[in-house]
C-alpha cells in the first residue's frame, strides 16, 4: 500500500506591488495567474502588517482587493524587533539607501518568517541580481537563510503542450 504523498502548499509572500500588479496593464496577466492560484488554494499569501499599512494608502481597488479572497489562504505576520534589525542591517551594509526602507523591511520579515519565497514587481529595488545578492549576503552573515526573491512570473504556472 502506497502512502500518500502530502504536498505542502507554497508560502509566496507578496508585497504591495503584487497587489497593485492586479490592476496594472504591464503587469496584470501573471499577477492574475498568481492570483488563481491562490483562489486554487495552491499556495499561500504571507501578508505583513507593513503591507497593510501601505495599501492604506492605496486607491479604492488595490486597498480592498485581498478582501475578496478566502482569509484561510493567507497567513498574517508582523513586523518584529529581529526583522527591523536585519532591515537595518541591509542598509548599514548599503545594500541600499535609507529611504528605501520599507522595501528592506518587506525583505527582513520574509526572512525571518522563513517563508518559500518572496514575490514583487519592484526590479528596482528588490528583484534585482545585485540587491539579492546583497540581501542574502547580509542573511547568512547575520545567521539566516538565503530568501528566495522573485517577481511572480517565477511562481505561476505554466501549461506544458
Amino acid at each position: 500500500m502506497k502512502r500518500e504523498q502530502i504536498k505542502r502548499k507554497l508560502r509566496i509572500y507578496i508585497d504591495t506591488s503584487v497587489v497593485g500588479g492586479f490592476f496594472d496593464e504591464i503587469f496584470e496577466t501573471e499577477t492574475k495567474a498568481l492570483f488563481q492560484r491562490l483562489e486554487n488554494k495552491e499556495v499561500i499569501f504571507i501578508v505583513s502588517d507593513l503591507l497593510e499599512d501601505e495599501l492604506k494608502k492605496a486607491r479604492k481597488e488595490v486597498k480592498e482587493h485581498l478582501q475578496k479572497y478566502d482569509k484561510d489562504n493567507f497567513e498574517f505576520v508582523k513586523s518584529t524587533p529581529e526583522a527591523e534589525a536585519l532591515a537595518d542591517a541591509y542598509i548599514t551594509e548599503n545594500v541600499i539607501s535609507r529611504k528605501c526602507l520599507d522595501d528592506c523591511r518587506h525583505i527582513a520579515i520574509a526572512t525571518v518568517n522563513k517563508v518559500d519565497v518572496l514575490a514583487s514587481w519592484n526590479f528596482k529595488h528588490i528583484v534585482n541580481l545585485e540587491r539579492k545578492r546583497g540581501y542574502n549576503s547580509i542573511n547568512l552573515k547575520e545567521g539566516y537563510k538565503i530568501i528566495n526573491i522573485v517577481s511572480p512570473k517565477e511562481v505561476i504556472n505554466y501549461e506544458y503542450k
